[in-house]
């Protein structure tokens, strides 16, 4: 089974059930999904503007079929090193820790975020859309 390094993006549509979300679920299924801290932050900011209970937000996090990855001083380097390469379409932090991951796992990630597609840094990129 290949690793997969779900973006916070993905995540959200997966939750919202918007389109795309069942390329998560499949993933879900077929893969061994993770997510960096930094991208699990920006999900959990996300719902929390929808969801005020702290509990609820923790136990549906909790409840996810992922593992969480510490961004450590390898991903921080990498995502560092990211910057010049994706400046020109506009990534940020949290988008260069999930490629940062995938980077460091040799593993796809996985993406809402379509100007993704344009980057060429030695990684699969899917976007669900």
């Amino acid at each position: 089974m290949s690793d997969v390094v779900v973006d916070a993006s993905a995540l959200l549509a997966w939750l919202g059930r918007e389109t795309g979300w069942e390329k998560v679920e499949q993933a879900f299924t077929d893969k061994n999904c993770k997510i960096s801290t930094v991208n699990l932050s920006e999900l959990i900011a996300k719902v929390a503007e929808r969801i005020h209970d702290h509990d609820e937000i923790a136990a549906m996090i909790s409840a996810l079929p992922i593992e969480v990855v510490p961004f450590d001083m390898q991903h921080a380097f990498t995502a560092g090193k990211l910057r010049n390469v994706t400046r020109a379409i506009g990534l940020s932090l949290g988008d260069r820790a999930c490629l940062a991951l995938a980077t460091t796992l040799n593993a796809v990630a996985l993406t809402a975020d379509r100007p993704w597609f344009s980057l060429d840094i030695g990684i699969q990129i899917e976007c669900i859309r």
